[in-house]
């Protein structure tokens, strides 16, 4: 059914949002308030009568209308916590909370957020005395020229000062002329810093960021930037500057940082997310943070949105923005031009008739009006910025040729406007440049860079046999000085799958080596080879430094604990072949064992063998194309808490548990001579793998009852809805690596295993096994997830109860809340708390029912039907 919604706000920025959403076929009827004359009187919007500053009475009226949500577009609603009421109200609304919009609300307040997060910014001080801050601004060893009052100024709270003596005229005027009112009783000095400004915006549901393209607007009145400071006088999108590998950096260091410490702070961020960048020459620093959409960026940024607005907004208020990413135009510029009443920014005359919409429409133009009202049927000015004109076109010279047709065709008098929008961008473009590597896409000096990082991590890998020293053409190893006589070389070589895209879309890479080093170390060991050295391959379409190092850091610490030395690899940069932030891993591992200690010992295996299980760590690296796909349909984002009864993490950090290497503890066992087989559970779990160290003749039976299943193997299970050969023919379901051993050697080599620190159990048996039949058979698979694992007690099997499944009302904190969480979490517990209900949002409770990966709800209680007695 269609839906209603409300927008909050009367400028050009609300103009574009009700256009955006009226597009939706979602969307029966926008509303619009207060509003303007653009949003007036069109076919599905319109404007309402109702206060915003009232926030119930707003909220009875949303009620009423049956508003679907409210989007709001200015900043000093936001500031006026309008979403913590109409949330508590039962209204949804899309923005962030009050103490959330502190991030713009409070200059102090954002500059000491992004020094407690590490996000890179200007250096700065707060100041509540005049004095104190002249004295600063004098002394400071740093350009302290830039001065902000730390409250809400409508966009124009910024002196940017040529001077000290400047600068200590802009003091004067905020904290003693109060120039911007009680926002200047606080100020912020910053350092003045030198680069391209850019507006970079995203959506965010508090834990997903979904970046904009970039995009540039003219802040002064005049042209070539000159004039006063204004709200804006234009803008276009996206902006070249901005390439899609530095775009990424803003998200990662930036906005995705900002995202997660605002969730850190317990102030969980949702709606849009604006940072003011300044492009210096040490990297992109945030010069301001806004709460909503930027206005003129708006009318730029959303004609380039492909998506359904009303989608995008609905899966942000719905926690689920990674199920709805945004998708944008490609090959599209959009540029807006302000036109402004005479006078602007000072004061100027309102009632001016304004004409020539048609004839702006005609030419294929938009034009979002703000300062306008209705006069006797007539559309006039009512504000300093008036309306803007907004063209999209392949490119951005003839985007602003086209709007400057549109700013000729719209008319009324003393309208001010610039006629070089984008102007930077357009140089930007047109700069000569001879052609070099690095601008193709390949930076030879990051690479050197690079390996000069990782030389000390790759030299502490060195071993007997090998001295480590990155930078030759070949690596050499000495089998005699490594103390073999007779040997055997074995070599395995693998990668790590899909488990590298949720590393990335987590941004955490420190790990995913073990994983690389683990999978061909642990295929080598199957042969009875100790690792000797390993070689890495990491691939990307655009280097990043941070990214690699902390990769390549992640394999020579893998190197450490497998024993085996990191000999040398490739790094290559490939432009165009992986989407900026993606890279893609290989390894080869080689190791030796004596020819007498070869696996497996094919002609000593018999029925009635042993099979003993080796515990995994996790999902190790198998089988992510499938968890992704689970993972996409379910309620969950990687940045959740893990599934009741997973841990503490996040599902990202669960699912990046690093894999098990075994070569460390299970090498001396398999030396003993005792062991007749090593199985490396890896792609194609334990059906496909424990027969490819069995005689044809031979199969095993397996009890899933006898070990430990990981709880993530039951979410997944249950979640996906797998069966039981799916589950035992994608995942290793608890158990890393198998060994075949003699009946009567099973007691001795289990305690061998265990004085090692591994984990590991009976699980089975070796079988006779006639030519079609299943090779490997697994019994009570399901039955053992069912129970969330098994309970050993004495060598019996003690199945965990049967939970009782409750729901939590809470008011506010959840006093008692936390203790219910821990109790039922033991393992002995009788009951599950699956939903967690409160009637107030965003309050401390359902914090503490998210951390603990339980769903919660917000209801008015009121509304409810109890039963009574």
């Amino acid at each position: 059914m269609a839906a209603r919604v409300l927008v909050i706000g009367n400028g050009g920025r609300e103009h574009a949002l009700a256009w955006k959403l009226a597009q939706s076929n979602h969307v029966k009827q926008v509303l619009v308030a207060p509003g303007n004359a653009g949003t007036a009187c069109s076919e599905k919007i319109s404007n309402a009568a109702i206060s915003i500053s009232d926030h119930s009475a707003l909220a009875q009226f949303c009620k009423d209308e049956k508003i679907e949500f409210v989007v709001v577009g200015p900043e000093a609603p936001l500031a006026a916590g309008i979403v913590g009421n109409l949330t508590s109200a039962g209204v949804k609304c899309f923005g962030p909370t009050a103490e959330a919009a502190q991030l713009e609300s409070s200059k102090r307040f954002a500059k000491e957020f992004m020094d407690r997060h590490g996000i890179p910014t200007a250096q700065w001080r707060a100041f509540t005395n005049p004095k104190e801050a002249y004295s600063f601004i004098m002394s400071a060893d740093f350009p302290a020229l830039v001065v902000k009052a730390s409250g809400l100024a409508a966009g124009k709270g910024v002196i940017v000062a040529k001077s000290k003596e400047e600068a200590c005229q802009a003091v004067q005027e905020i904290m003693q002329d109060k120039a911007f009112g009680a926002a200047g009783e606080t100020i912020v000095i910053e350092e003045l810093l030198e680069g391209e400004e850019v507006s970079c915006l995203c959506f965010t549901d508090g834990r997903t960021v979904a970046p904009m393209p970039p995009a540039q607007d003219h802040k002064r009145l005049l042209e070539g930037d000159c004039g006063p400071n204004t709200g804006g006088m234009g803008a276009y999108c996206p902006a070249p500057q901005v390439p899609k590998d530095l775009l990424l950096k803003i998200k990662n260091a930036i906005l995705q940082r900002t995202v997660d410490g605002m969730q850190q702070e317990g102030m969980p961020y949702t709606g849009v997310l604006y940072a003011g960048i300044m492009l210096t020459k040490d990297g992109p620093k945030v010069l301001e943070f806004n709460c909503r959409f930027g206005d003129p960026e708006c009318q730029v940024i959303l004609p380039l949105l492909k998506s359904d607005l009303y989608e995008v907004i609905q899966s942000t208020l719905d926690g689920l923005l990674c199920t709805s990413l945004p998708v944008w135009l490609e090959n599209r510029t959009a540029i807006t031009v302000v036109m402004a009443s005479k006078g602007y920014p000072g004061d100027y005359t309102k009632g001016v008739e304004i004409t020539g919409f048609p004839e702006a429409q005609a030419l294929g133009l938009e034009v979002f009006q703000a300062g306008t009202a209705l006069k006797d049927g007539k559309v006039v000015t009512n504000g300093g910025r008036v309306l803007t004109v907004m063209a999209i076109r392949e490119n951005l010279i003839s985007a602003l040729e086209d709007a400057k047709k549109g700013l000729a065709v719209i008319k009324f008098e003393g309208a001010i406007y610039r006629k070089d929008i984008g102007y930077r961008a357009i140089a930007f473009l047109q700069q000569p440049r001879g052609l070099t590597y690095k601008e193709s896409g390949v930076d030879i000096a990051a690479g050197n860079m690079l390996v000069k990082k990782i030389k000390p991590l790759a030299k502490a890998t060195s071993r007997p046999g090998c001295e480590v020293d990155l930078g030759g053409f070949a690596g050499l190893f000495d089998l005699k000085a490594a103390g073999f006589k007779d040997p055997l070389l074995a070599c395995g070589t693998d990668g790590v799958g899909t488990k590298l895209k949720i590393a990335q879309q987590c941004n955490k890479h420190d790990t995913i080596g073990q994983d690389l080093v683990a999978m061909c170390v642990n295929d080598i060991l199957a042969q009875g080879a100790e690792p000797l050295f390993f070689l890495d391959y990491f691939a990307c379409g655009k280097l990043d430094l941070n990214t690699t190092e902390a990769v390549v850091a992640g394999i020579a610490k893998a190197c450490r604990i497998a024993g085996c030395a990191l000999l040398g690899g490739e790094t290559a940069e490939m432009p165009d072949m992986y989407p900026p932030g993606e890279y893609d891993l290989a390894g080869f591992a080689v190791g030796a064992m004596e020819r007498d200690q070869k696996l497996p010992h094919l002609e000593r295996i018999t029925e009635g063998d042993v099979v003993i299980g080796i515990a995994s760590s996790g999902l190790h690296s198998n089988g992510f194309s499938l968890v992704r796909k689970i993972i996409a349909k379910s309620s969950l984002q990687y940045s959740s808490p893990a599934p009741h009864g997973c841990g503490g993490q996040t599902l990202g950090d669960l699912l990046l548990t690093p894999t098990r290497i075994y070569s460390h503890s299970l090498l001396p066992v398999l030396r003993s001579g005792h062991v007749k087989a090593f199985a490396h559970i890896t792609g194609g779990g334990l059906l496909e793998n424990i027969p490819r160290v069995l005689p044809e003749k031979f199969g095993v039976v397996l009890d899933a009852q006898t070990w430990r299943v990981p709880r993530i193997f039951s979410w997944l299970q249950q979640e996906g809805q797998l069966s039981k050969e799916e589950m035992a023919r994608t995942f290793n379901c608890g158990i890393g690596a198998a060994l075949v051993v003699s009946k009567e050697l099973t007691k001795q080599i289990l305690e061998d295993i265990q004085q090692h620190q591994e984990e590991a159990w009976v699980i089975g048996s070796v079988v006779a096994c006639s030519e079609g039949s299943p090779r490997v058979k697994v019994r009570h698979l399901m039955e053992a997830m069912q129970t969330n694992g098994p309970k050993l007690q004495n060598g019996t099997m003690k199945s965990k109860p049967k939970q009782a499944r409750v729901a939590v009302l809470i008011s506010g904190t959840g006093s008692n809340l936390q203790a219910l969480i821990d109790s039922t979490q033991a393992p002995s517990s009788s009951a599950r708390i699956v939903l967690v209900i409160s009637n107030k949002a965003a309050v401390t409770g359902l914090d503490k029912a998210e951390r603990a990966g339980i769903p919660t709800r917000v209801s008015c209680f009121e509304k409810c039907v109890f039963r009574r007695k």
